[in-house]
């Protein structure tokens, strides 16, 4: 027993003093870390990781459901097609043309009523935010300097639209891999706003893309300084009500009364998604009311044309959401980094969304293959109706 309570009492100095050591060298982000991840048998971030963080309400209110095409959930998915669902571990996939549901698809333990994370498409979803502000006036436009809002970066000659377009030249950090970078901290800190701040320019502004979740935190912190609330509550009041979602999603927030982690952690379903997706799909409409300025949604949805570090020309990024082309038919989306993908394809009329725990690794592909084999089934569900 003496032994076993000599063992217990150099355990507990042995957890203090690292402990102790990670706040001192500014690094107590690593506790949450690991009590999140390692502790509970995973590696890093999932889509379920809502429970272990404090979330902020994006309230519903009136539910508008979406009507069920004739032949809905009709078609049948082959060996082929499920396989492919099964190896990247997907968990919703929906299908809407025409404003009908096609197929509505749920695997493992989640249902239509499951919130998982957004990851990334949580971006595309403040960049809505900042083009509501813009149409109330609450923001002059896409060019004013960031300054105006946020006076530690007064003289630097950013504007909103560089946050938009990722190039900002602010040097953030972008590594998942590195357990003392800027996305480490940011995604299990508890102050992003000091440090966002804390990041100087590398660059001068507007000359050069490169992705980083840091600028959507930058205009996250505009949003809420021109409007008065919190991204979520905005978000609720111009989008999520109007669209007239199912259910509340939650949007994780870095403390109690904190602020959102923009970039990622918007929590919902497959169904509630699409109406983002639809939204996009009508160029910013939603029955028959102009959501965000046209003009800005243009802007959305045009490539920045600007060169990434090594030179080459980046054509399908827009104001945080993403271009493509598929068989020469274009179409823009949402991506996050497991695979959460909501997509317009205006020349069908259609909008698919899928949400799971895998995509294809492969650093730098403009599209992940993953979301092409996705196309290939869209296309044959849509021919089948």
């Amino acid at each position: 027993m003496k032994v076993f309570l000599k063992f217990l009492f150099f355990l507990f100095i042995v957890v203090f003093i690292a402990s102790a050591s990670l706040y001192l060298s500014g690094n107590s982000h690593l506790i949450k870390a690991v009590q999140s991840t390692y502790l509970v048998g995973k590696t890093g971030p999932t889509i379920d990781d809502y429970p272990k963080f404090i979330n902020r309400k994006v309230a519903a209110k009136i539910p508008q459901n979406w009507p069920q095409h004739s032949k809905f959930n009709t078609y049948t998915l082959s060996a082929e097609e499920e396989a492919l669902f099964n190896k990247w571990e997907t968990s919703a996939f929906v299908v809407v043309q025409n404003r009908e549901v096609l197929l509505e698809k749920y695997y493992d333990d989640y249902s239509k009523q499951s919130l998982t994370n957004s990851f990334s498409m949580a971006k595309s979803f403040t960049s809505l935010c900042i083009g509501s502000a813009i149409k109330e006036g609450k923001i002059n436009s896409d060019d004013q300097l960031i300054g105006d809002f946020l006076p530690e970066y007064n003289n630097s000659g950013i504007r909103i639209k560089d946050l938009l377009q990722m190039s900002s030249g602010i040097d953030f950090g972008e590594s998942y891999g590195d357990p003392f970078g800027f996305m480490a901290k940011a995604y299990y800190g508890t102050n992003v706003y000091d440090l966002t701040l804390s990041k100087k320019t590398k660059v001068p502004a507007g000359k050069e893309w490169k992705y980083q979740g840091g600028n959507t935190l930058l205009l996250s912190f505009i949003i809420e300084k021109a409007t008065g609330k919190s991204l979520s509550n905005y978000f609720a009041e111009m989008f999520w009500q109007p669209l007239g979602a199912s259910t509340d999603a939650l949007w994780t927030i870095d403390k109690e009364k904190g602020r959102e982690r923009s970039y990622c952690c918007f929590y919902s379903n497959a169904t509630d998604y699409a109406k983002v997706g639809q939204l996009m799909l009508d160029s910013g409409r939603w029955n028959g009311k102009q959501l965000i300025d046209l003009g800005y949604f243009n802007s959305s949805i045009s490539p920045v044309n600007l060169p990434d570090e090594s030179g080459s020309l980046i054509e399908h990024y827009g104001y945080l959401w993403w271009l493509g082309n598929y068989k020469g038919i274009s179409f823009h989306y949402a991506r996050g980094i497991l695979g959460q993908y909501i997509v317009s394809v205006p020349e069908w009329n259609v909008v698919f969304v899928r949400l799971g725990k895998k995509r294809d690794p492969t650093r730098g592909a403009i599209i992940p293959s993953d979301l092409l084999e996705y196309f290939e089934v869209v296309e044959r569900i849509k021919k089948s109706h």
